[in-house]
């Protein structure tokens, strides 16, 4: 008999790498060592990560975009997915770093708060045995010496066409005498008025009559729910004004070139118009009123404090970030805010932290050159303030002299069941009379 040989007890990374080669060993198996011994678990199964918690109004959201695809290396907090919501676009990123070894969804299906999105393996390398390789540079390849095609031999002679002989060529011309080709019918009268009519509509249509069909994303959808909804629910009227924007004007070109040194600032008219809202909101508080509740329950909430929405436009749709406490703020603060909002709505960057919470709207048609317009309610807000285009007109002053002004018709929209239009009419008056006279912005505070 051969002597038995002594027994070799593994070494922990032998078994490791025992595991890593035999995926059916990998998946979450405990293992014992000679000695009877528990290991730990040495090669953990995937970590599973889940749609992650968005707002507390929000339980689920659109899967737009993979970022990443299977089998891919991700560092920790690196995004994986992007998920579309009625208000915003929410990043997915991984907890940790590690290679993606299953996607749980596909583009387009609706995610629930909670579920399953993919797999990770924190264990796992990039394919090709690093993480993250730059792909080998190819050399330049030197030119190759140009092979030279046999030359023909001419000493051969071509073949030639076989021609067809004069006989068979005349009988192919002569048309057969004794079997005429039979004529065509002659249409009658009825079918020719038929014809006639007929063929206009069959010329073919000049340019492109193309159609495309695009899914509304979650986001416009919300907005067209939104909308559809403020219409049917609350009792909107509208009231207009006109805005001599002469000394606003004076005023912003005045102090325009200092801002923007001292503070890096663009002043413009809308920190003017936000500063102006505020104190005749605080004189006028049901414009910055809501309602909650329906029938007998509901009740009408008022507010000490101004958070104001400003409407941006976005190529996903037109979205309010708020601007709060905006009495608080001066003109620079006031454009300083408004800036960055803006850029991180552009960007896609908005939290729904930004998004959540307006008091008041401010929208401004005017940018895009609207004379007049009747802005939509924002739920549940009760009034919604539109600014519009500049325009140079014939005005009559006190000492009725006609003479020319640059004239912005101001639009305040407002629930006819929370604001009176006595209320509603001030409000705006008190507004027209602050862009005005813009000192009177700070004598207010």
């Amino acid at each position: 008999m051969r002597p038995r040989s002594p027994s070799v007890r593994p070494s922990l990374p032998a078994v490791t790498a025992l595991a890593r080669r035999r995926p059916r060993l990998r998946r979450g198996l405990l293992w014992l060592n000679l000695d009877g011994q528990r290991l730990t678990d040495l090669c953990p199964a995937d970590e599973i990560v889940k749609v992650p918690s968005m707002a507390e109004s929000i339980t689920e959201g659109t899967l737009k975009q993979w970022l990443k695809q299977k089998g891919d290396y991700v560092e920790a907090d690196e995004e994986v997915a992007t998920i579309e919501t009625d208000k915003i676009d929410v990043a997915v990123n991984a907890p940790k770093a590690g290679v993606l070894t299953e996607l749980l969804a596909n583009e387009e299906d609706t995610v629930a708060v909670g579920q399953d999105l993919f797999k990770l393996d924190p264990n796992g390398k990039a394919e090709g045995g690093a993480k993250k390789e730059e792909a080998p540079k190819e050399e330049p390849k030197q030119d190759e010496p140009k092979k030279e095609e046999p030359k023909k031999d001419e000493s051969k002679p071509e073949p030639k066409k076989e021609e067809a002989i004069p006989e068979a060529k005349s009988e192919y011309r002569k048309p057969d005498s004794a079997q005429p080709a039979p004529k065509a019918p002659e249409p009658s009268k009825k079918e020719e008025g038929k014809t006639a009519a007929q063929s206009p509509a069959a010329a073919a249509p000049k340019g492109s009559r193309n159609e495309t069909r695009v899914k509304m994303s979650r986001m416009r959808a919300r907005i067209a729910e939104r909308l559809k909804e403020a219409q049917n629910t609350a009792a909107s009227l509208t009231t207009f004004n006109e805005i001599d924007m002469s000394a606003l004007m004076a005023f912003r070109a005045k102090y325009k070139e200092q801002v923007l040194k001292d503070h890096g600032v663009k002043l413009g008219f809308m920190s003017a118009f936000v500063k102006a809202s505020t104190i005749a909101l605080r004189e006028f508080p049901a414009v910055n009123a809501s309602i909650e509740g329906t029938g007998t329950s509901a009740e009408i909430v008022y507010r000490d404090y101004a958070d104001v929405s400003v409407a941006v436009s976005t190529p996903k749709g037109l979205v309010t970030p708020v601007l709060r406490n905006a009495e608080q703020y001066n003109f620079v603060e006031i454009e300083r805010e408004i800036a960055n909002l803006g850029k991180k709505a552009r960007d896609g960057k908005l939290t729904l932290e930004d998004m959540n919470g307006g008091t008041f709207t401010i929208s401004n048609g005017g940018v895009f050159g609207s004379l007049y317009g009747t802005p939509i309610l924002n739920p549940p807000q009760c009034a919604v303030l539109g600014m519009h285009a500049i325009n140079d007109k014939a005005v009559v002053t006190a000492d009725k002299q006609i003479v020319v002004r640059p004239v912005m018709v101001a639009a305040l929209t407002y629930d006819h069941r929370v604001i009176d239009g006595r209320e509603a009419v001030s409000f705006l008056v008190l507004v027209k009379k602050l862009i005005e006279d813009p000192a009177l912005l700070n004598l207010y505070n």
